[in-house]
């Protein structure tokens, strides 16, 4: 339970509650206490007497059996407020009443001060002419629920919809208002009335810090300044106003424009600065090469200022994908702007020369001031052309959630796609899922900020821990080690601390490079694990899913009493062989040659589900392959181009690179920052099986009968007892994981249920391995494939 009047806000009064009013309550200071609402609804008003009752009294009639509390905004000098205090309602009705010298912002500030004041997990904003049905709420809040969206914006142009019974200039200049504003942000081009006063957003969605309302537009300046939200839209018929005037007028239409403008120049300057910055770094790379190359290395200064150059463009691009277009839906491919961007940066150079020229021969001006403009010229003409060529729709993205579901045990949702899990996808929207990623802006994922509205505090470059949130909201720290992580216990607090939003919760950050880099936070509920992670890794999918959300759901299954197990597995007649070995033995390889010679199904690559009762679930993942594992097989369907493209991508991605990532792992350097630019750059050859092998057919299950380990080593065949077999597998598992931030998400989450979850774990693999035969199998020529037909029981193919 928590008091109406919060303290927080200068005349926010609780009004208007009748007697009858069941979750009402008086507590022993005179405040009113009631059930914390689901929706809150705001709404701005000025001079609006004769229709604050009306409204109340329609939203009293709104999503029955739904805790929902109506908030009046006023910036009113007449007897508005009078009026709303005499509001008798089923519901919790507040009033903050502005005076004159409070009235920053107008509409929209008071449209955030309301927002700040709500308690509602979604907050609802409209007008209190009844121009905007109230009976539309239902709508936005079942729409929010069917498509995950985070904006429901009632619309006046999607199909359905209609301005109402305007004039035709004044249709017309609603119109040419909203056609404006998406032409000078092509980002919203999937919202068809972005100047709608009339929407439903999540409130933790919003960090109301970025928003500097002005006017009445207050929906255009929440989308431009959080261009990550993923939105929606209902129809709606624009009404008649039932008293009073409409607020439109000449000031309010300059104000507008006024908006725009800040709106877009701020941005342009935000991404400019962001662009000098990157050329700076570069400047300071292309040094630093120039003297390795040109000194110890012994090359030539031209030749060294040619590769010197190549080098910082590397590093120029890099940053510039990753941090200064990092929101753009861009209409090239990612080998298209690389290409381009290097083809401008060695074009920019020569074209220094004419400019100094004219500037100081022809113009008479100083050489030092002539060489400055040059660079402030090129760069200027490198920003323009990076900004409307190169990632040229400037178009910010509005978040598609994709959908995942395992075996209807674990759920993801996910504003990046996750192709590792691309066999669990479906079409449905997933209202409550167990694992929710979202991609945060840089600024968010530094401030551990899960949910904008529960601040996370972050120690150097590396995570802090937390423990439990004490009276006043202030969250001790406890600093484990100079990288450690940064985990928040219970947060219970009061007065001016922040309340958990869904009973307890726990976050974990790890940021490296101030969100810039690798980066994520971690929030779990009782339900619900939460994930943000920064942009970088929206552009680097595999790490985002190998070192994330994978780990997060080995724990997860645990939880629920499965193991996910490091180990291919191979089915027939609904009986299946399992075998695991050490990372980079052969296992892909042996997998391969099998399922392309012998009648097995596939269920898995890499990671299987085991049940406690000796089912297997299917885990199909993409393969990681290089040249030599794909000779293992007859038909893959691989283009030209993709078997050329192996030649890089198999050096990268070879046993030898792994082992190079997992030693700078253990050295004070950002080695997943590392590890996500370079698959970013250089992805991870990975193809579905079908691809290798098109015959190879599913399975989505099967009963566990063979465990098999296969060694490089000589040529032995050993029979494993059940508890050595577990011994095996158990520390194949852990073979399997490492790679920064496992640890760290791994500490954090075997609290989960209030269990020891390795416990968990072993014990499932105890009682499902009990009755399996299990053996190890030895080679010196790695022909293992020829072998375990027999140990399975599976007749070769004549």
């Amino acid at each position: 339970m928590g008091s109406l009047d919060s303290g927080r806000f200068h005349g926010l009064e609780a009004v208007g509650y009748g007697v009858e009013a069941p979750e009402a309550a008086q507590n022993g200071n005179g405040h009113v206490e009631f059930e914390a609402p689901y929706v809150s609804v705001v709404l701005p008003t000025r001079e609006e007497s004769g229709n604050v009752e009306a409204v109340a009294a329609r939203l009293d009639r709104v999503l029955p059996g739904v805790p929902l509390e109506v908030i009046f905004v006023d910036d009113s000098d007449d007897d508005t407020p009078a009026a709303i205090r005499r509001i008798r309602s089923d519901r919790p009705v507040r009033l903050l009443h502005r005076p004159p010298e409070k009235r920053w912002g107008g509409l929209g500030g008071a449209v955030v001060e309301g927002i700040q004041a709500a308690r509602g997990e979604w907050v609802c904003v409209m007008d209190a002419d009844l121009q905007h049905p109230p009976e539309t709420v239902e709508d936005l809040l079942a729409q929010a629920e069917a498509t995950a969206a985070q904006v429901v914006v009632a619309s006046r142009f999607c199909p359905g919809g209609s301005v109402g019974p305007f004039r035709r200039a004044r249709k017309a200049m609603s119109r040419v208002s909203s056609r404006t504003a998406l032409t000078l942000f092509p980002g919203l081009r999937h919202v068809t009335d972005p100047m709608s006063g009339f929407f439903l957003v999540r409130r933790d969605a919003l960090d109301l810090d970025r928003l500097q309302p002005r006017g009445f537009k207050i929906l255009l300046e929440i989308l431009v300044r959080t261009p990550d939200l993923r939105v929606s839209e209902v129809p709606f018929k624009f009404g008649r106003r039932q008293a009073g005037h409409t607020k439109a007028s000449a000031r309010e239409a300059i104000r507008y424009l006024e908006q725009l403008g800040h709106l877009g120049v701020g941005k342009l300057a935000a991404r400019f600065g962001r662009f000098g910055i990157v050329g700076l770094t570069g400047l300071l790379v292309n040094t630093l090469l120039l003297a390795v190359l040109a000194g110890p290395l012994g090359i030539g200064y031209v030749a060294a200022a040619i590769l010197a150059t190549q080098g910082s463009t590397l590093w120029n691009f890099t940053l510039t994908e990753a941090w200064v277009f990092a929101d753009r839906d861009h209409g090239r491919s990612l080998a298209q702007r690389m290409g381009m961007f290097f083809f401008m940066n060695n074009v920019a150079l020569p074209l220094r020369i004419p400019i100094l020229f004219v500037l100081t021969s022809a113009l008479g001006v100083h050489y030092l001031v002539s060489n400055l403009l040059s660079l402030v010229a090129l760069t200027l003409l490198r920003f323009a052309i990076a900004d409307t060529v190169i990632w040229g729709k400037g178009a910010a993205k509005m978040k598609t959630a994709h959908s995942y579901d395992i075996h209807g045990i674990v759920s993801v949702t996910s504003d990046a796609r996750l192709p590792e899990l691309e066999r669990f996808s479906i079409d449905e929207v997933i209202t409550s899922p167990s694992i929710r990623v979202r991609i945060g802006s840089a600024r968010d994922v530094a401030a551990g900020r899960v949910r904008p509205t529960v601040p996370v505090g972050l120690n150097g470059h590396g995570p802090v821990l937390n423990g439990n949130g004490n009276g006043n909201g202030h969250l001790p720290a406890i600093e484990l080690n100079g990288h450690a992580p940064l985990l928040n216990g219970n947060a219970n607090a009061n007065g001016n601390g922040h309340a958990p939003l869904n009973g307890d919760r726990r976050t974990l950050s790890y940021v490296e490079g101030r969100g810039l880099g690798f980066g994520i936070a971690i929030e779990q509920h009782a339900d619900l694990i939460e994930v943000l992670a920064s942009p970088l890794l929206e552009r680097s999918p595999h790490v985002l899913y190998t070192n994330v959300v994978e780990p997060i759901m080995r724990w997860l299954l645990a939880s629920k009493g499965y193991a996910l197990v490091h180990g291919a597995c191979f089915a027939n007649d609904g009986e299946a062989m399992m075998v695991t070995a050490r990372t980079d033995t052969g296992k892909t390889t042996t997998c391969l040659k099998l399922l392309d010679r012998q009648p097995y199904s596939f269920l898995s690559d890499d990671l299987t589900i085991l049940c406690a009762d000796g089912r297997v679930l299917g885990y199909p993942k993409p393969l990681t392959i290089s040249r030599h594992t794909l000779h293992a097989v007859n038909s893959p369907l691989l283009s030209r181009r993709q078997r050329w493209g192996l030649v890089v991508q198999s050096r990268i991605h070879s046993r030898t690179g792994r082992r190079f990532a997992l030693r700078i792992a253990g050295m004070k350097i950002p080695a997943a920052t590392i590890n996500a630019l370079v698959q970013c750059v250089i992805p991870p050859p990975k193809y579905q099986i079908d691809r290798l092998v098109p015959s190879a057919q599913l399975a989505p299950e099967a009963q566990l009968m063979t465990l098999v380990v296969i060694e490089r080593d000589h040529d032995r065949e050993q029979r494993l007892e059940p508890h050595e077999a577990v011994q095996v597998l158990m520390e194949n598992c852990e073979d399997a994981f490492g790679f920064p931030p496992y640890s760290y998400i791994e500490e954090f989450l075997q609290g989960i249920n209030g269990g020891n979850l390795r416990h968990t774990e072993r014990a499932v693999v105890e009682s499902a391995l009990a009755t399996v035969s299990a053996s190890v199998l030895g080679s010196s020529t790695m022909d293992w494939w020829r072998r375990l037909p027999a140990l399975g029981g599976v007749t070769t193919r004549a």
